[in-house]
């Protein structure tokens, strides 16, 4: 059972960082996010942004929450790496 879940997180972990990469990539072109591909993105993305915006705040134009999200998502992917 740990192996299917540390398995699991290993398949997961690759599909958030791509979709956080792009969702930093878009904010370039398309600052307020309103087409349908944005919107889905941030619904993937948010859980994983928002509590982090909350403890460490945008400083100036830079929001750092997805590089912070990037580091943590590497660190775990290393721990359910060891694991399996």
């Amino acid at each position: 059972m740990g192996n299917f879940i540390s398995q699991f997180f290993l398949l997961l972990i690759p599909i958030l960082e791509i979709a956080i990469f792009v969702r930093i990539i878009m904010s370039w072109f398309d600052p307020q996010g309103q087409s349908r591909f944005a919107l889905i993105l941030r619904e993937i993305t948010d859980p994983i942004l928002l509590p982090i915006r909350r403890v460490i705040p945008s400083v100036g134009m830079f929001d750092l929450s997805p590089l912070i999200a990037l580091l943590l998502l590497q660190v775990l992917q290393t721990v359910f790496q060891s694991v399996s």
